[in-house]
């Protein structure tokens, strides 16, 4: 008897460092582009990303995640599809400002996020709860395309990931902030649809979280 084509898979991806990243300046939907190492980061992992045998490949529009992108679909000869809504969460009048400069101007916004509260981050900019919806409609609608045993491969950002995967898994937000370490550059979630050993329902589980080529 065959074993069938085997379970769908989502691969989420952080794109690779910028040169904001490294200077430690907040970014949100400001366009930056990688930096030398980002690049190097890039090289790494596009080689295991391919491996996956994606059947497609989707990234946000920025241009952080779309040239993170590009180097999969070079190796894989899929077509990159961008979608605005897997954008990093905005973060309003923190953008452009370093870390440092954000904890001193801004300490009640900080406290509140330090106490685990969704406020939009930089006073003008997104709630958590905000970037799970649209970053997270993205990825259901693209966990429908899929047919089994298909991957699709998604580069997105820190949050915009995490939030979009915890979506998808039905994990509540709160526990995934509090349990779940930040995605490093170039590192990747990878999410299956599988079921349990006694059953024949399925659902989207976390099967790896910071997977990278140096840890992988």
């Amino acid at each position: 008897m065959s074993a069938g084509p085997g379970p769908r898979r989502i691969v989420l991806v952080r794109h690779a460092e910028t040169v904001d990243n490294a200077a430690r300046v907040w970014q949100g939907h400001k366009d930056t582009e990688l930096s030398e190492r980002g690049r190097e980061q890039v090289r790494a992992a596009a080689p295991h990303l391919a491996a996956y045998a994606p059947a497609l490949i989707a990234s946000s529009d920025l241009q952080r995640a779309a040239s993170t992108a590009d180097a999969i679909a070079e190796l894989t000869g899929v077509e990159v599809r961008l979608d605005p809504r897997l954008r990093e969460v905005h973060v309003g009048e923190w953008q452009g400002l370093h870390a440092d400069e954000v904890r001193e101007r801004y300490p009640d916004v900080v406290a509140a996020l330090d106490r685990g509260e969704d406020a939009p981050r930089g006073v003008t900019g997104e709630t958590r709860a905000q970037v799970a919806d649209r970053a997270g409609t993205a990825l259901r609608e693209l966990a429908r395309e899929l047919l089994p045993g298909e991957t699709a491969v998604v580069v997105a950002h820190g949050v915009s990931a995490r939030v979009a995967a915890s979506a998808l898994v039905g994990l509540d937000q709160d526990v995934s902030d509090a349990v779940f370490r930040g995605l490093g550059n170039c590192h990747w979630i990878e999410l299956v649809e599988s079921s349990k050993s006694f059953s024949e329902v399925t659902r989207w589980r976390i099967a790896g979280w910071n997977l990278g080529p140096w840890n992988v």
